[in-house]
């Protein structure tokens, strides 16, 4: 069964058909760049161009990088602040005419590493984190998601998390993968184990395709580190897992 996925990130949108049986994209995925500013109207043609990439008819999953409730965006960090109380799933699914689900970006990306990937089988308290233009998370306990955790923007020295440990502030201030890794990500990793003790992190956005360059240079967290297997599809495949479950 294969049901569209769309991921909208702060720096790309990006979709594809994904084959539910096996979790992955049935095919290439396509990417536009998100508009700058990101406003409802400008997002919204970069989603129906990826969507009519495909020639798709059927059931549309998209994500979102901030809190959703229903299909109604209430937080907008890395987009325009005019999104803020837009229905989303309204506002998408009215320009395509097809049903529309919205879900967090990074729930989305849990809940296919749950099911499909890195946390396949795992029971305990599990987080996963995607790394990109900000940080999205994803917190299960025993199997079942706690929604819209966007623990991004918990504090960190004065700091929204992200400002300091996203991929975007390695790129922005040029650190090393070794500087960034020591000590941006594993202050931030001891900071949420302290306060969640998860049993497994999972590491995803696009750093995920590069985890053996900063990975091994974080020490001390008590809690396992896996990159994750779906890497920067992740956000795709739980889409339209979600979407599939409506």
């Amino acid at each position: 069964m294969n049901v569209f996925g769309v991921d909208i990130g702060g720096s790309g949108i990006k979709g594809a058909p994904v084959d539910l049986d096996r979790g992955d994209l049935a095919e290439p995925r396509h990417k536009v760049l998100t508009p700058h500013p990101a406003t409802p109207d400008g997002v919204l043609e970069g989603v129906v161009e990826v969507v009519r990439h495909f020639d798709w008819s059927g059931p549309i999953g998209v994500t979102f990088p901030g809190v959703v409730t229903g299909s109604v965006i209430r937080t907008a960090a890395n987009v325009d602040k005019s999104w803020v109380d837009v229905d989303a799933g309204g506002l998408i699914g009215d320009r395509l005419g097809m049903p529309v689900t919205v879900m967090n970006d990074g729930d989305a990306a849990g809940v296919a590493e749950m099911e499909f990937g890195a946390g396949r089988g795992r029971k305990g308290v599990v987080m996963l984190l995607t790394f990109g233009t900000g940080i999205g998370s994803a917190l299960f306990s025993g199997g079942v998601l706690v929604p819209n955790t966007e623990l991004g923007h918990v504090e960190l020295h004065g700091h929204d998390a992200e400002k300091r440990a996203s991929s975007k502030a390695k790129e922005d201030e040029d650190l090393s993968w070794s500087h960034w890794a020591r000590h941006r990500v594993q202050k931030y990793l001891a900071h949420l184990e302290m306060l969640f003790s998860p049993e497994l992190f999972i590491i995803g956005g696009g750093v995920s395709r590069k985890a053996e360059k900063f990975l091994p240079h974080i020490e001390g967290i008590r809690a396992e580190i896996v990159p994750a297997q779906l890497q920067n599809n992740a956000g795709i495949v739980g889409a339209a897992m979600t979407a599939a479950r409506q």
